[in-house]
């Protein structure tokens, strides 16, 4: 097996720029250490586990989360995973400190450098699909503090890998589903998050392809974005069906599903409207037994919050990336008889 010292010597560099490299601490040119590491992957270089253990012991890691919704229930089953991780990690002396933003870019962006000043080494983050936040990540990069996102992606940023839904396909499953559970013309109001979140505008995007491809008989009469808050969605999910009484079907693309099944009941028109959701957070399940909503789409969320933290830690005390760049959780559909 190759030494730190033969990578050196192959790749023209001192031991302590390939350590740098291979451990993860940065201060590296991108072209030098994408040949050491291109080098230590053809020499099968694999470190010492015990050393590794060690390592981290000595190091006093510090990884960062930061994640959306103060009253956002989803996130709440995210964060368990976090805190199991997090229990896990404390024995290799690493800790894990969270932030719960809203979804503006500069609630964020605060999150980030408040979390960088205190010292991570790390960061876990579902990010808002904002310039801004593309280039805080890259900069973490530059200064040798990896990213994942986690729930929702970024396109074109330096984060190390992602974790969460496959957010196109899960919205195609949501049409399909929309499809088997309506018949005749169908009038379908879309109620999500934000426009400023990659996955929301993905899912909507998966949805309406779907519909075009294989439901021509189903049409979205409205869009609407209620920020991921219950009384925002409320009231925007009661103006859209007061505008739209042809609709007589709901698709919930984020949160703000309680809110928004309650103004479809104030209005007269549950059990008539046909609802489609995502996750199983306790009030959607509730107003799935109760036949309010015909069916949801979960996403494993704890899986989502300590996988993140598991790669960053791998990653920081090996060096080595994560093996997939996209870790894709599982689409489960649940209905009121399996939930």
């Amino acid at each position: 097996m190759a030494t730190i010292r033969e990578i050196a010597e192959l790749a023209g560099v001192s031991r302590g720029t390939v350590d740098r490299v291979l451990n993860g601490r940065g201060n590296v040119r991108k072209e030098t250490e994408d040949k050491i590491r291109s080098i230590a992957k053809a020499v099968n270089y694999r470190p010492n586990r015990a050393g590794i253990v060690l390592a981290a012991q000595k190091k006093n890691i510090r990884l960062g989360v930061v994640v959306f919704g103060y009253n956002n229930p989803f996130f709440d089953k995210v964060l368990n995973g976090v805190r199991e991780k997090s229990e896990e990690l404390r024995c290799y002396n690493c800790t894990v400190t969270v932030r719960r933003v809203g979804v503006d870019a500069g609630e964020q962006l605060s999150a980030i450098d408040e979390l960088a000043k205190e010292g991570i080494h790390g960061l876990a983050i579902a990010p808002g699909n904002d310039d801004r936040i593309r280039r805080k990540i890259d900069e973490l990069a530059e200064n040798g503090i990896p990213c994942v996102t986690l729930n929702t992606d970024i396109e074109n940023s330096r984060r190390i890998a992602y974790v969460g839904s496959n957010y196109l396909e899960s919205g195609r499953i949501a049409a399909g589903l929309m499809r088997i559970i309506t018949s005749g013309p169908v009038h379908v109001g879309i109620i999500a998050g934000s426009e400023r979140i990659l996955c929301h505008t993905q899912r909507i995007a998966g949805f309406t392809s779907q519909l075009r491809a294989a439901s021509p008989g189903i049409t979205v009469a409205d869009i609407v974005y209620n920020g991921d808050d219950e009384i925002e969605s409320y009231n925007r999910t009661a103006a859209m069906l007061q505008a739209h009484p042809e609709i007589n079907a709901l698709y919930f693309a984020a949160a703000g599903v309680y809110g928004g099944c309650r103004a479809l009941t104030d209005a007269g028109r549950s059990g008539v409207v046909r609802v489609v959701t995502h996750d199983a957070v306790d009030t959607t399940v509730r107003l799935l037994n109760e036949g309010v909503i015909s069916a949801t789409i979960c996403q494993h969320p704890e899986l989502q919050g300590s996988l993140p933290l598991d790669l960053l830690f791998s990653f920081l005390t090996t060096g080595e990336r994560p093996a997939r760049e996209i870790n894709y959780v599982d689409s489960e559909i649940r209905i009121r008889e399996n939930i």
